[in-house]
């Protein structure tokens, strides 16, 4: 074993890669993305230790640094085009978009609606009244099975 940690000790460039390796895997396998940052971390910080000469704590701290960061930017700025219409596990999101028509006129904002083939329970996004065969477009679902509509 003194072979081993002594090459570690002697090239821990290595010994980060295996660690954001495991963290990798570990995303992978769970797809949770908090990991994917301190996976490129341990990576960065294996390529710093190639040019600076860090004692194993230095490289730790180096490395709760760059997790913290790049955490940081990764969640607020790197979001991406993630859109609830995405979410497999609710199919009446799919809905968001579609266009219809009113088949009563609404009361007081709420009413039916005529979307992809069946009729749903509505209320109106924004004022003004809405009478029967207007068209309408969805913006989203509300309660459950209900659907937020606007006037097109």
């Amino acid at each position: 074993m003194g072979a081993l940690s002594d090459m570690v000790l002697a090239h821990p460039l290595w010994a980060w890669m295996a660690v954001g390796a495991v963290f990798l895997a570990v995303e992978v396998a769970t797809g949770s993305g908090w990991l994917l940052w301190p996976a490129g971390s341990a990576a960065l910080t294996g390529l710093i230790t190639l040019f600076l000469p860090l004692n194993q704590p230095e490289q730790i701290a180096v490395f709760g640094v760059l997790t913290i960061v790049t955490t940081y930017i990764g969640r607020r700025y790197l979001r991406g085009a993630r859109t609830a219409a995405t979410d497999v596990n609710n199919p009446l999101l799919r809905l968001v978009g579609h266009r219809g028509e009113a088949v009563a006129d609404f009361e007081g904002g709420d009413g039916r609606v005529f979307v992809d083939g069946k009729e749903w329970s509505a209320v109106l996004d924004g004022t003004g009244p809405m009478a029967a065969g207007g068209k309408v477009e969805v913006v989203d679902v509300v309660g459950g099975a209900r659907l937020k509509v606007k006037s097109t």
